[in-house]
């Protein structure tokens, strides 16, 4: 194994993303600049600058032609990938906590935060493919609970969508008529905050990570809960290898945080790390390069012969 460490941020990293191809990985932070790297060597290619208020979340469509940034300052903004030029902005009334891309990247999932009297709120915005022709206003618009909605993806087909969050319950959405199809058992579920929520490369399942010690693994249709994997730490990041039977859990643990690695066919433990406190851990596409995000503003890459 042997890391690289790259420093382009000036505050604590939120947030990682890769491409489809797995070329390109994004970066946010809490100093209000996304930024991008080469993969391969961790070369640092650009910043998008235009954000005022912490940058939470990002994904990138499949053709790594546009990125979208979900921040503090209540907005989301659309981004030229190539040359960092703003395509325009969503206007919210609380911030923008999570963003996701549908698949065909014509429409986009923005969750925004529980504010005043404002209830947390997930948002379905179309994407024009002529940024011309781009509008602000909201195909859909759901009411969330009281507390904030940390993740919100797409489920299989577009057809539904899946959040989690504060209230330690995850929830699927009908997408076409906005109602609640499904909630987890708070039996078998999580106890506390959902913090991370992290969907397979076939959407046909997903991966929550919560402060209850614990990571859950669901059937992205039924909510059926398929395993569930105990730690000994709040776990704040969990991600899924897109090729291998792999989960990842990232916890906490003072200034370390321990990485496990899970073969969840078989349900065994199969690798032990310790590492840096991590804030999101993503796999690359081929699977042979892991990145490490901490709030110590740097970015630990590890690559795995």
């Amino acid at each position: 194994m042997r890391p690289i460490l790259m420093k382009g941020h000036e505050r604590p990293l939120t947030y990682l993303k890769y491409n489809k191809d797995g070329d390109l990985l994004f970066s946010c932070a809490k100093d209000h600049t996304p930024t991008v790297w080469f993969a391969d060597n961790g070369e640092r290619l650009g910043t998008y600058r235009g954000h005022n208020g912490a940058v939470w979340c990002c994904d990138v469509s499949r053709d790594s032609m546009t990125l979208i940034t979900g921040s503090a300052d209540q907005t989301a903004k659309l981004w030229n990938v190539e040359t960092g030029a703003q395509l325009f902005t969503f206007n919210f009334d609380s911030p923008a906590r999570s963003v996701d891309f549908a698949v065909g990247d014509k429409l986009a999932v923005i969750t925004t935060d529980p504010f005043m009297e404002l209830n947390s709120a997930i948002h379905v915005k179309r994407i024009a493919r002529d940024p011309a022709d781009q509008g602000g206003e909201s195909v859909l618009i759901l009411k969330g609970p009281q507390g904030r909605i940390n993740r919100a993806v797409w489920g299989p087909l577009n057809r539904t969508i899946i959040s989690a969050g504060e209230d330690a319950i995850v929830r699927i959405w009908d997408t076409e008529t906005g109602k609640l199809l499904k909630e987890s058992d708070k039996e078998t579920g999580h106890k506390k905050t959902i913090t991370s929520l992290a969907k397979a490369a076939d959407g046909s399942h997903f991966l929550t990570g919560s402060l209850d010690k614990s990571a859950k693994l669901w059937d992205a249709r039924t909510l059926e809960l398929i395993k569930t994997y105990v730690t000994e730490r709040p776990v704040n990041a969990v991600t899924m290898s897109p090729l291998l039977d792999h989960v990842c859990i990232g916890e906490p643990q003072t200034i370390k945080f321990m990485l496990l690695v899970y073969l969840f066919v078989l349900f065994l433990d199969i690798l032990f790390y310790n590492l840096y406190c991590s804030a999101s851990r993503k796999y690359i596409y081929d699977d042979l390069l892991n990145f490490d995000a901490g709030p110590q503003h740097f970015i630990f890459y590890f690559l795995f012969f």
